[in-house]
């Protein structure tokens, strides 16, 4: 695994915040900590002196080089004997788990199942307070699927005996969040910007590091305990004004044009085929768009009285986040459920349908070698055929499928879990090897290789795709991609030598 450089005091966004870390408290429970918020929230804690428990999804041990000081546990909300296991011994728990991965129609069912199981849980494990990050809306108005769904959810918490705090929060604006790549792609891509009836509609849009600022301090101020609190940032704006304002801090001289009869849905569809995030995650999020979302309610300065960022300082930060290449956590974290059922490669108890394998002797160092391949992907693409890698990632975000405009969280380090295109990091030697499995929409499973191998003074460079179908249409898109095989990876593997 690679190693990404030693996290900073400058790093953590809870240096001015105006309550104090409780030095008694017991063990505080991180739910979805493999998601953005999530990832954001367990160093922050750490950093004030807490112990941790966080709930992944994925390997343990995976999140355990991130966060040494904590205990990590893998659970599922939606099975009651794993969240009733991770909520014993807790004091205090945040809930941060959503389902929007599921898309529109399956996420609402999840989440109340692993709100009630949560609840449960909580009350016979002796929890003495829940936190829960929801969405900002009025309820009295005709709310979104989304934010109807994130109102039920505080609800079915606070049914139990255990008090709940709700925060609620609108667009969150942070480097590595969806809504901000959905907001920075239509801009940098778009020279002309449609301008739905919706996008008139207001908005208090938060920065990352604020709603973490708020997360800690709810924890350390007993008076917001069993309390709901709206959270927003300094400014109300349309969405309008949202995109106008991005794009006059890239110095773009976008027109936008305003059009009140195109259907969310279709926009929504078009939009995820040009910015990284799916249509399952980008339709959820653009329903929203239809209600209000600022805040009525700002008694929680009473009690953390900070200055919460602009909408334009929020940008910036992010933008410098990514220019740095320190975007810590991404929406991408926080993959499908299903995907955490994938069939490992070393899984495969089968011999594998198809192999293909290709291979260069190079004199080039291992560690130069391993570093080029491991930034193949995302903005710098694949280092030869790029238009053949596009075109296919194109295909599959038609099919609603990831895509590879989806990218990568960092474009010098990767981790396993980690998204490069529609592929993920599966498995990662230093130097060694790097496994991709393919998430893109394919009548098989799919895995990429890259491995090094010493021989004598010299170094072979390989890279295997591995490929396993049980249909017919599996064995005839295998034999329709076998003729682009040897061109792609052969230049691949010149361009990896070439660049290393």
């Amino acid at each position: 695994m690679q190693t990404e450089d030693p996290i900073e005091d400058s790093d953590f966004f809870c240096y001015d915040l105006p309550s104090k870390p409780l030095r008694s408290v017991g063990k505080i429970l991180v739910s979805g900590a493999s998601g953005y918020i999530g990832g954001r929230l367990v160093p922050e804690l750490l950093h004030r002196g807490y112990q941790v428990r966080a709930i992944v999804r994925g390997e343990p041990s995976i999140y355990k080089t991130l966060w040494p000081d904590a205990e990590v546990v893998k659970a599922d909300a939606l099975r009651q004997e794993d969240i009733r296991t991770a909520l014993s011994g807790i004091h205090t728990a945040y809930y941060l788990i959503h389902s929007l991965h599921l898309g529109p129609k399956e996420f609402k069912k999840a989440d109340i199942q692993s709100a009630r199981n949560f609840r449960d849980a909580a009350h016979k494990e002796g929890v003495q307070r829940i936190i829960y990050l929801g969405g900002l809306g009025d309820v009295r108005s005709d709310l979104s699927s989304h934010l109807r769904s994130r109102m039920e959810v505080a609800e079915e918490l606070t049914k139990g005996s255990v008090p709940v705090t709700i925060l609620r929060a609108a667009v969150i604006i942070g480097s590595g969040s969806a809504s901000y790549e959905i907001i920075q792609d239509l801009v940098r891509k778009l020279p002309i910007i449609i301008i739905p009836a919706w996008a008139k509609n207001k908005c208090q849009p938060i920065g990352v590091r604020d709603v973490i600022k708020y997360l800690v301090g709810a924890l350390e101020t007993s008076q917001t305990k069993g309390t709901s609190f709206d959270i927003g940032g300094k400014d109300i704006l349309t969405y309008e004004a949202m995109l106008k304002t991005f794009a006059h801090l890239l110095q773009k001289n976008t027109l936008f044009f305003d059009f009140p009869f195109i259907p969310l849905k279709w926009y929504a569809y078009f939009a995820s085929l040009l910015t990284p995030v799916p249509h399952s995650i980008s339709r959820c999020l653009m329903e929203g768009l239809k209600n209000e979302v600022i805040c009525y309610d700002n008694s929680i300065k009473d009690y953390l009285p900070f200055e919460p960022l602009s909408y334009r300082e929020q940008i910036v930060r992010a933008l410098s986040r990514e220019e740095q290449d320190r975007v810590s956590t991404r929406w991408s974290d926080a993959y499908h459920p299903y995907y955490e059922f994938a069939l490992k490669l070393y899984e495969v108890k089968n011999p594998l349908t198809y192999r293909v394998c290709y291979s260069l002797l190079t004199e080039k160092e291992a560690d130069k070698l391993f570093r080029s391949f491991c930034r193949i992907g995302g903005r710098r693409g694949w280092f030869y055929y790029n238009w053949l890698w596009r075109l296919r990632g194109t295909i599959d975000r038609i099919l609603l499928g990831v895509g590879s405009i989806r990218g990568r969280k960092s474009y010098s380090h990767l981790k396993i879990n980690d998204v490069v295109d529609f592929f993920r990091v599966e498995d990662i030697q230093e130097n060694k090897r790097l496994l991709l499995r393919a998430e893109m929409k394919i009548p098989g499973r799919a895995w990429l290789e890259f491995t090094i191998k010493e021989e004598g003074a010299k170094r072979r460079l390989l890279v295997i795709a591995y490929y396993n179908t049980q249909t017919l249409w599996g064995k005839i898109y295998w034999y329709a991609c076998l003729p682009f095989h040897h061109f792609i990876f052969q230049r691949l593997l010149t361009e990896i030598e070439k660049r290393g």
